[in-house]
């Protein structure tokens, strides 16, 4: 799964990277710990790219409440075009969710009492972007509309396996392309890009356990702690 992500790149340097102009209102702080049922940025295409901010956590459309959100912060792969929830999102309602890093847990050292949380990220410490699917809520009594995303995952690479039996998709700037573009709608040709991203060009590192509490949102998250061997 993945459940807690960074996103600390200027925003000039998002818009740049996934060919958007700058969301209205300016950009976003530098997120260091980003959690679910938050805002988030994501990319769309609706006939140009446009960075849109969203929750984090898909309430489909026709949810009763948008509780069930914080539930659904990530969707399978495997099983997107079979749920209800996400299989009309796969064809009519994709994202990308920019990110530079997201956060694992590893199993901890013999006597300890927590796991260690893991920081990975590309070896270029570049931005990239999740595949993601979107969807938009309207409250029974009027108002404005709720805007969800969710983030898919699918099976480890050899360097998340260490970790965990999931992680989420990254897409090559060339899926990302694809997964984009609104008039691919063949759930095939979509599915095929949901693999995992390549262990060599990722790396992980052990950051402060401090990151376990939604408060914490500052740059000292991402120091690589030197663990006893």
């Amino acid at each position: 799964m993945c459940g807690r992500f960074t996103l600390t790149a200027e925003p000039g340097v998002v818009a740049r990277r996934f060919g958007a102009p700058p969301t209205q209102g300016g950009g976003t702080s530098p997120r260091y710990n980003v959690a679910p049922t938050q805002t988030v940025v994501t990319v769309t295409d609706d006939g140009a790219r446009q960075l849109k901010r969203m929750r984090w956590g898909l309430v489909p459309r026709w949810a009763k409440d948008p509780t069930m959100g914080a539930k659904m912060i990530n969707a399978r792969a495997e099983t997107l075009a079979e749920k209800p929830a996400f299989r009309e999102a796969l064809k009519r309602r994709r994202a990308l969710i920019p990110a530079d890093g997201f956060y694992e847990w590893a199993a901890a050292a013999p006597g300890a009492k927590t796991k260690q949380p893991m920081h990975i990220r590309l070896r270029s410490s570049e931005p990239f972007a999740f595949a993601g699917l979107w969807d938009e809520w309207m409250p029974p009594e009027g108002g404005e509309a709720l805007r969800t995303c969710t983030i898919v995952t699918t099976a480890p690479n050899e360097l998340m396996a260490t970790f965990h039996h999931r992680m989420p998709v990254i897409l090559t700037p060339e899926a990302e392309a694809v997964w984009l573009d609104p008039a691919v709608q063949d759930t095939t040709r979509l599915l095929a890009l949901l693999v995992p991203y390549p262990a060599a060009r990722m790396e992980a590192f052990p950051v402060s356990r401090a990151v376990n509490a939604v408060a914490n949102d500052s740059p000292q998250l991402l120091l690589p702690l030197d663990l006893p061997e």
